[in-house]
């Protein structure tokens, strides 16, 4: 399943989030999502020892002046590769 984080990790049901989360999903940071990639944050250190791949949309890192800030454990991914996740995954959850 692709699971697509659009609000920010302290205003979403996280919990819920990684409780459903296997090994064989993808989470897409993405808008204000892009906050659970930051460096050295809570929100990162949760997601990142959830056993799904991780993702995170360059052109809402880069939205938000960002850049420098995402950690590098997460996967950088354009539009291209946005919809390549689509296409892989026929279910998709949006949180």
């Amino acid at each position: 399943m692709l699971h697509t984080l659009m609000h920010s990790p302290y205003y979403s049901d996280l919990d819920t989030l990684l409780l459903l989360l296997t090994a064989q999903d993808d989470l897409l940071l993405l808008q204000d999502g892009v906050l659970g990639a930051l460096e050295g944050s809570r929100a990162l250190n949760r997601l990142l020892a959830s056993p799904a791949t991780l993702w995170v949309l360059t052109e809402d890192v880069t939205a938000r002046g960002l850049a420098g800030q995402i950690s590098a454990k997460i996967r950088p991914v354009d539009y291209t590769g946005f919809v390549t996740l689509t296409e892989k995954h026929q279910q998709q959850m949006t949180w």
